[in-house]
């Protein structure tokens, strides 16, 4: 099966199932990353500090989740291991690199799962299987016993079928994590002004105002250039952890040669990033000064096919939405939204001030909830 690749049992049998990507350590199994290059990887000596906090609180561990190899890549397409399926669209790429643990929970193979977020890797997948996916405020989550070990834009984040599945998760994974409900009233939100599908840039808004959101329109100041930065940072730190296993034949073709592009990243480009880093944050932190919630789509377009990510097609659009907020370490939920009434849902993604994930939550519940009174047609706002 391409979801897992290694399934095992572990922890309470009756206890949650969760599913954990094969970047994060499971003590007595090895940690490849999805990759050949790594197939002969000794097994890690010990937990992961997340996989721990899980076994702590009850869960049972059903499997390593397959993901993009190397965690370099958005489309979870991976010739080595084998493509999950996509779940409610077989026929598009389920999202990358956490590709395995998102189809995991929208197959309802797991309860949750967990992934890596390092320019959307959590969000991309979650919005792509139609699940709920949170990247965390950057460090709130141990990266202990994760890969690669050093990183200035990863985060573990859960993925869930429901807000009380990934809000648990986050109560197991998060320390001093405490979910608690919105007052009354209407919210101040802020839609950011992005480059989209109109199709989508419309069902999103009616959405929005269904709930009773109150919105604004903002333009985000640097945010092309948060996307730019956040490359360059990704393209310099996934060569110092990976960039020797080049060379040797063991990477799948798209990721050796995106390694070998990273290669070229140089000092200057690189304090450039930073300086965009800087600045993106505060214009960020400056937008939640007088709103509660930012509000954008995950991904600007529907999930490409197979068949086009395959033959070539560019797929950089995938993450514009979601790798700047990887790059300013603020917390970012997707929330699944039905496009019509056609079944596919798509992502809506809830960016809030560092260290209140909380809140994000709490602003991904009220959606849900909203949107389960009006199932199964959805024709209230679509």
């Amino acid at each position: 099966m391409s979801v897992f690749v290694n399934q095992i049992a572990l922890g309470e049998p009756g206890g949650l199932r969760v599913a954990i990507k094969d970047s994060i350590d499971i003590a007595g199994q090895p940690t490849c990353a999805g990759s050949r290059a790594l197939a002969n990887a000794a097994p890690a000596t010990r937990n992961a500090a997340v996989v721990d906090a899980l076994l702590d609180a009850g869960w049972h561990i059903v499997g390593k989740t397959n993901m993009h190899e190397l965690a370099f890549g958005v489309t979870g397409i991976n010739d080595w291991t084998g493509t999950p399926v996509n779940p409610q669209a077989p026929e598009r790429v389920p999202g990358g690199s956490s590709s395995g643990s998102a189809v995991a929970v929208a197959a309802g193979l797991a309860d949750v799962a967990l992934g890596t977020d390092t320019g959307g890797s959590v969000r991309v997948p979650a919005a792509c299987c139609g699940v709920f996916g949170l990247k965390p405020s950057f460090a709130r989550v141990s990266r202990a016993g994760v890969h690669p070990a050093f990183t200035t834009l990863d985060c573990v984040g859960p993925f869930a079928a429901s807000m009380a599945h990934l809000s648990a998760a986050m109560q197991a994974i998060c320390p001093g994590f405490q979910p608690f409900t919105l007052q009354p009233g209407a919210p101040r939100v802020a839609l950011l002004e992005v480059a989209c599908d109109p199709l989508i840039q419309a069902c999103l808004e009616r959405v929005i105002d269904f709930v009773g959101w109150q919105r604004r329109d903002h333009a985000l100041e640097g945010f092309t250039d948060a996307f730019e930065a956040g490359l360059t940072v990704i393209n310099h730190e996934t060569w110092a952890a990976f960039g020797h296993l080049t060379g040797q034949g063991l990477i799948g073709a798209d990721v050796e040669q995106r390694l070998l592009a990273a290669s070229r990243t140089d000092a200057v480009a690189l304090a450039h990033a930073e300086l965009v880093r800087a600045r993106f944050s505060q214009a960020v932190d400056a937008a939640l000064a007088t709103h509660d919630v930012l509000l954008l789509p995950t991904l600007p377009e529907l999930p490409p096919l197979l068949s086009e990510a395959r033959q070539g097609r560019a797929v950089g659009g995938m993450t514009p939405l979601a790798r700047p907020f990887n790059l300013s370490g603020h917390p970012a939920l997707s929330v699944p939204v039905p496009l019509g009434d056609g079944g596919l849902k798509i992502g809506l993604q809830i960016v809030g001030r560092k260290g209140e994930d909380e809140r994000v939550c709490a602003y991904g519940a009220q959606l849900e909830h909203a949107l389960a009174a009006v199932r199964p047609t959805n024709k209230n706002y679509a």
